[in-house]
């Protein structure tokens, strides 16, 4: 991934709403959500919902699909992992990122 396209991904990602809509859509699974119950979940009305997940296509984070009168969206995971990918890449100098865990703490009683 090009450092354009992250930001393009990250832009539209930086925002409330479709932030959520994204989440909502990544733990639905790739059979995804029909608009009108991606709006009723999160409250958003329709035109709103509709500028946003505009915005999530353009950024190629979401795929929709027509389905009989209902236009369903699910999370693009090729487009999400190659993200993740990127803002990865080459972390913590090749050592594990990772705290060490820390010892459990007794309660004073």
């Amino acid at each position: 991934m090009e450092s354009k396209t992250a930001v393009d991904a990250l832009s539209a990602l930086a925002q409330v709403s479709r932030l959520q809509i994204y989440r909502l859509l990544v733990q639905a699974g790739p059979e995804g959500l029909a608009a009108s119950e991606i709006a009723e979940r999160l409250g958003i009305p329709p035109n709103t919902l509709s500028f946003h997940l505009r915005t999530l296509s353009h950024a190629e984070l979401v795929h929709s699909r027509q389905q009989s009168r209902f236009v369903y969206y699910s999370a693009n995971y090729e487009r999400m992992n190659a993200l993740l990918s990127f803002l990865t890449d080459n972390c913590c100098g090749g050592r594990s990122c990772a705290p060490a865990a820390a010892p459990a703490r007794r309660r004073r009683a």
